[in-house]
C-alpha cells in the first residue's frame, strides 16, 4: 500500500507516485482492461493520475482526449468518490487546442472536464512555456479558472528555471495564483537539465516536483541490453534519447543495487528519484497489473547506494 503525502502548497493529499494515463488509448484500448487496472491501482493506495488533453494524438488514428475520455469512464463505472481522487491534466500541446492562449485556456478547461465528468480539475499544467503569448494573460486565464472553482491548482511543464521564475514573479505582481508544482523530465540517467538549478528552486520554494519519465521510458526497468531492446512503441524514443555506454554503466550498477535488495531495478530508480532534492512525487505508468508492483515498492537504500547510483 503506497504512503499518501500532501503535495506542497496545497491541499491535495495523494500517494507518493503519480500514476500516468497517457497509457491509456495508447497502449490499452479496451475500457474494461483499463477499468481492471485503475481498480487495482485504487486498491494498492494510488490516487493522482496525471493525463493530458493531447495524449494521445500521437498514436495512429488518435486525436487526443482518449487519456481524458477512459479515466472519466472509469470513474463513472467504478463509483468511485471524486474527492477520492486526485486528477492532474494539461493545456497547451493539442493540435486542435493550441499554446495558452486565455481563450484557448478556457475551452480547452471545459472540454477536458467534460471529458473527465468532473466538475473540477485537482492541478492543471501549462503543459509547455509558450513564449508567443504574455504570461500575464496566462495566468490570468489560469486564475480565472481557479476563480470559478473549475481548476485547484495550476503547475508547469517543460519550463525552464528561468522561466519558471518570471512566470512565479508575474504571478505575484498581478496577484494572481502561481504554480505549485513542476513536471520535467529527469531520471537516474537524464539529469543535467533539471539538476541545473531548477530542483534547487523547487525545494527552495517548496514547491511540487513531479518529474516525468521517471523510468526513461522503460529503460531503467531492466528491459534494455546493449545488444537487445524490446519489442515496444517506445523503443524508438529510448535509444534515441538514452542509449550510451555512460547510461548503460548506470544500468548495470541499478542491476547490482536491485539485485541485493531482491527487487526490480525500477523499484530502485524509484526509490533514488524520491531521495532527490526537488522530487516530491515520480510520475510512472504501467500497461498490466503485474507491472505495478515494482513501481510500488520501497526500498532502503544506503547513502553509498544512493552515491553509487548517482556516480557518472
Amino acid at each position: 500500500m503506497t504512503a499518501r503525502i500532501t503535495l506542497p502548497g496545497t491541499t491535495l493529499q495523494v500517494s507518493d507516485l503519480c500514476f500516468g494515463a497517457n497509457v491509456f488509448g495508447w497502449s490499452i484500448h479496451d475500457q474494461a482492461d483499463a477499468n481492471k487496472l485503475l481498480d487495482h491501482l485504487m486498491a494498492e493506495g494510488v490516487n493522482f493520475f496525471d493525463s493530458a488533453d493531447m495524449y494521445v494524438q500521437w498514436h495512429p488514428g488518435g486525436r487526443g482526449g482518449e487519456s481524458e475520455r477512459m479515466l472519466g469512464q472509469w470513474l463513472r463505472d467504478s463509483g468511485v468518490k471524486r474527492s477520492d481522487v486526485v486528477i492532474a491534466t494539461k493545456v497547451g500541446k493539442m493540435t486542435t487546442r493550441p499554446g495558452l492562449g486565455a481563450e484557448n485556456i478556457r475551452i480547452a478547461a471545459e472540454e477536458s472536464l467534460e471529458r473527465l465528468g468532473v466538475d473540477h480539475i485537482d492541478l492543471y499544467y501549462a503543459h509547455f512555456d509558450d513564449q508567443t503569448v504574455d504570461l500575464e494573460e496566462t495566468l490570468g486565464a489560469f486564475g480565472e479558472l481557479i476563480d470559478q472553482g473549475l481548476v485547484s491548482y495550476i503547475a508547469a511543464s517543460n519550463y525552464t528555471l528561468d522561466r519558471l521564475v518570471e512566470a512565479q514573479q508575474t504571478a505575484q505582481a498581478m496577484g494572481v495564483p502561481g504554480y505549485v508544482a513542476v513536471q520535467n523530465h529527469y531520471n537516474l540517467v537524464f539529469r543535467d537539465e533539471y539538476e541545473s538549478g531548477m530542483a534547487a528552486y523547487v525545494e527552495a520554494k517548496q514547491l511540487a516536483g513531479l518529474p516525468y519519465f521517471s523510468l526513461a521510458s522503460g529503460f531503467l526497468a531492466g528491459r534494455y541490453t546493449r545488444d537487445a531492446a524490446p519489442d515496444t512503441p517506445r523503443v524508438g524514443r529510448v535509444s534515441d534519447t538514452y542509449f550510451s555506454e555512460r547510461n548503460f554503466a548506470t544500468l548495470d550498477r541499478l542491476r547490482e543495487v536491485a539485485g541485493s535488495h531482491s527487487v526490480e531495478p525500477a523499484s530502485v530508480a524509484l526509490e533514488w528519484l524520491r531521495r532527490q532534492p526537488g522530487v516530491t512525487a515520480p510520475i510512472a505508468s504501467a500497461s498490466r497489473i503485474e507491472q505495478v508492483a515494482p513501481l510500488l515498492q520501497r526500498v532502503d537504500l544506503s547513502e553509498a547506494e544512493l552515491e553509487k547510483l548517482s556516480n557518472r
